[in-house]
């Protein structure tokens, strides 16, 4: 993916001098680079970054996070306005890997991230909280039903997002796979969502379910058209069934 990424582009995103614009650049940052360009850890933990370079890179993320801490510098607050969106990456893994904070502190510490202008970061805002949303899916569906109603579409995605019973890059809400009607308050909250950014959301959470619980987001799905009459719903219902045969 980095092939078509020129060096000096390259020698910008790995020194935290610029923000990647599309997936393949935030893919290509060289993280022991930009590790020691602009927390200086010592060659240890940058060698230590180096050999992990095969890993991917959510694991990078979380082992950044730990360098960090490790080195003294784990303090969000600390990268999260940084230039570099992989270094506001770093941010949310802070936070998500925080072992002081219960969930609800998590989720309020990284409401900001979540409503970051880079499309990289609010996917590492929820990316980073997911270990604890699967561990407790209705204690988190309770706490994010309210950024449900948010006025920025950016909450609202994420309250949408981080729930989904499969997700991408991220571990399986088993909850949600099986018994999909626990998130229906969230669901019918964002049923006419305005943004198509949330609307891409509420459609895919309806279509991860649709592989275990086919027949009910197919009845939903029918409800909802005779409920709601939107250009919004319908498109959801649209990307929801996608899957279905």
């Amino acid at each position: 993916m980095s092939a078509a990424i020129s060096a000096e582009r390259r020698h910008e995103l790995d020194i935290g001098e610029a923000a990647s614009t599309h997936l393949a650049e935030c893919l290509a940052v060289d993280f022991a680079t930009l590790l020691h360009t602009v927390a200086a850890l010592p060659d240890a933990a940058v060698q230590r970054m180096r050999a992990a370079a095969s890993k991917g890179i959510t694991q990078r993320m979380a082992l950044a996070a730990t360098l960090l801490r490790e080195a003294g510098q784990g303090d969000p607050a600390r990268w999260q306005s940084h230039r570099s969106d992989t270094v506001r990456g770093w941010a949310c893994y802070l936070i998500g890997s925080d072992a002081t904070l219960a969930l609800a502190g998590k989720l309020q510490a990284m409401q900001p991230l979540a409503d970051d202008a880079h499309f990289g970061v609010r996917e590492w805002a929820w990316l980073a909280v997911r270990t604890d949303l699967v561990a407790a899916p209705q204690q988190a569906l309770q706490l994010l039903l309210p950024w449900a109603h948010e006025a920025s579409p950016y909450l609202r995605r994420f309250a949408c997002e981080a729930l989904r019973p499969r997700g991408v890059w991220a571990s399986h809400i088993a909850l949600f796979k099986q018994q999909p009607q626990h998130a229906l308050p969230l669901l019918e909250a964002l049923a006419n969502d305005p943004e198509r950014y949330v609307q891409d959301s509420v459609g895919n959470w309806l279509n991860d379910a649709s592989k275990t619980q086919p027949e009910w987001v197919r009845d939903l799905c029918a409800r909802w058209q005779r409920e709601h009459s939107s250009a919004a719903n319908t498109y959801i219902r649209k990307r929801a069934q996608r899957s279905l045969r």
